[in-house]
């Protein structure tokens, strides 16, 4: 529908009086430009100049790299000389954004294309590109702007937020000679480690186990999955000690194994497993403080087995265990109840491991200006129009599918708060799925400079578009809005702005309704 649609505006564009840039369709002498009927070659086409030469591009987003349908470009030449059109696929489903665990199956490369004439560049989107946070998926779509050399420049992501499992966390082992059996304390180690969404872009774990000494099991970015995590797990033999030098085991974490293998901003946490009262608890004071400065949110777990046989010991010397649960409750941040976990039988375990693997996700939450939650489902990249500064994106599925409009520039991605917007998209029609964003464009107004404009083609059942202003501070006014006036007619699903007399400014928007029910059909509508 989208195809007809926009060379039936061309077809208005050239028989209506007073256009500059129209054309003709010659039907004799007409090129036929065949790719791969498999992967809906054809979807999106673009003409393009490069290197002195017209090219068609022309989007395939079925198209498949390797074992994934990712999708592609492929670029077609249109020179005489050329000895007709030879397609060659680009190749850009292969390109991958770099410490994210990306899901590019069926991403739909290809599915937008835009041109810039000014540099000779483009750029090609999947909407559907997604990534992996914990035990979920989040569509926030990604582009690629590629050179006059037809090369990959950059990859264009203006939805993608960090995944909430963005944590390196040290687990600090006790080995010494008081912790029996051994293999009970392993397989509670593996149990948690299971529970770890272990990846680029998500957690990162490293092992010290202590007891007069200090040793690196093994460090924050030794592995990227949880699979070799347990297997290196499963080969930790208990080193042994005469002491429990727990504070020293936390100060080694702190200052060495959160800075081997650890990445800036992500979320420092530690878990100390123990059996017992420490021999350097005069030491413990210093290193919680140094560890509050550095912002590390600490577990402290005592561990099955071991625990209880230190209880039954206090209990028949008649000792009074409270300065052992004090000790480890010390260790834990603040609030114990949240940090602190006080095993008192072996079914308690796996419960253990359950509520701390919770505990630690929801460590992070949405942002506090909403946008990072609101942006997950986005599918940026639907629609794109380049602008002198940078990128408009269109992201229809943001904020619950009312859609919005993102930008990228050099300088960085631009997200206007989801208050922007309220006026026209009220609240109380959430549900009704606007999709902001189908498709986004822009115009020169005599008045005002450059406006920009998007197509909702769903909201309120009929469609609106919008025209607005938005400053790369990410302050967006909406200036003006055009209704649709039938229900399902998908008003604004394309928009073309017109200059008339070749002077730079807007003359016309041209506004189609390919959906407008007319006379018993559907025949569609353009309003201008």
């Amino acid at each position: 529908m989208e195809y007809y649609w926009t060379h039936l505006l061309w077809i208005l564009w050239s028989v209506m009086p007073g256009f500059h840039d129209c054309f003709n369709i010659d039907t004799r002498n007409h090129r036929i430009i065949k790719g791969p009927r498999q992967t809906q070659f054809g979807y999106t086409v673009q003409q393009h100049m490069a290197g002195g030469q017209k090219w068609l591009l022309v989007g395939a987003p079925l198209e498949t790299n390797g074992q994934h349908q990712t999708g592609d470009v492929y670029k077609c030449p249109l020179s005489r000389r050329s000895g007709g059109p030879s397609c060659t696929k680009l190749n850009l489903g292969r390109i991958s954004l770099t410490n994210v665990s990306e899901r590019k199956d069926k991403m739909r490369l290809g599915m937008t294309l835009s041109s810039n004439p000014n540099d000779n560049s483009f750029v090609a989107c999947g909407p559907l590109w997604s990534y992996e946070c914990g035990s979920s998926y989040y569509s926030t779509g990604i582009c690629s702007r590629v050179n006059a050399s037809f090369k990959f420049s950059r990859s264009i992501a203006p939805a993608f937020q960090r995944c909430e499992t963005y944590m390196d966390i040290v687990i600090v082992l006790d080995g010494s000679n008081s912790i029996y059996p051994w293999n009970e304390v392993q397989d509670f180690l593996i149990n948690i480690l299971r529970k770890f969404y272990v990846g680029p872009g998500q957690i990162q774990v490293g092992v010290l186990q202590y007891g007069e000494k200090v040793v690196s099991e093994f460090q924050l970015n030794d592995f990227r999955s949880v699979e070799d995590v347990v297997k290196a797990a499963r080969k930790i033999g208990q080193r042994g000690g005469e002491e429990t030098n727990t504070a020293l085991g936390i100060s080694v974490a702190r200052s060495e194994a959160f800075k081997q293998g650890g990445r800036k901003g992500a979320k420092k946490v530690m878990i100390v497993i123990t059996d017992g009262e420490s021999h350097d608890s005069a030491d413990l004071q210093q290193v919680i403080e140094d560890s509050e400065k550095d912002g590390i949110i600490r577990y402290a777990i005592a561990v099955s087995i071991a625990f209880l046989q230190y209880w039954g010991y206090y209990n028949r010397r008649g000792i009074n265990p409270e300065a052992f649960l004090n000790e480890i409750k010390y260790i834990a941040s603040d609030p114990d109840d949240k940090h602190f976990f006080n095993v008192t039988d072996e079914a308690a375990l796996k419960d253990i491991v359950d509520a701390l693997g919770e505990r630690i996700f929801s460590l992070e939450g949405t942002s506090k200006n909403g946008t990072a939650f609101g942006l997950q489902m986005s599918q940026a990249g639907f629609s794109t129009h380049i602008v002198e500064d940078g990128i408009l994106v269109g992201a229809v599925g943001a904020y619950d599918w009312n859609g919005a409009v993102l930008k990228e520039t050099r300088q960085g991605k631009v997200i206007p708060p989801k208050s922007s917007y309220e006026q026209e998209f009220p609240e109380e029609l959430k549900n009704h799925g606007a999709y902001l964003g189908y498709t986004v464009t822009s115009v020169v107004s005599a008045r005002s400079g450059q406006l920009y404009i998007a197509g909702a083609p769903r909201f309120n059942h009929t469609g609106k578009v919008i025209i607005f202003t938005l400053k790369n501070t990410g302050e967006l006014t909406i200036l003006h809005s055009l209704k649709g006036e039938q229900i399902g007619s998908y008003y604004g699903s394309e928009i073309a702005p017109v200059d008339l007399d070749d002077d730079g400014v807007t003359d016309n928007l041209l506004v189609a309704a390919p959906m407008f029910f007319s006379a018993g059909w559907e025949k569609g509508k353009v309003y201008i």
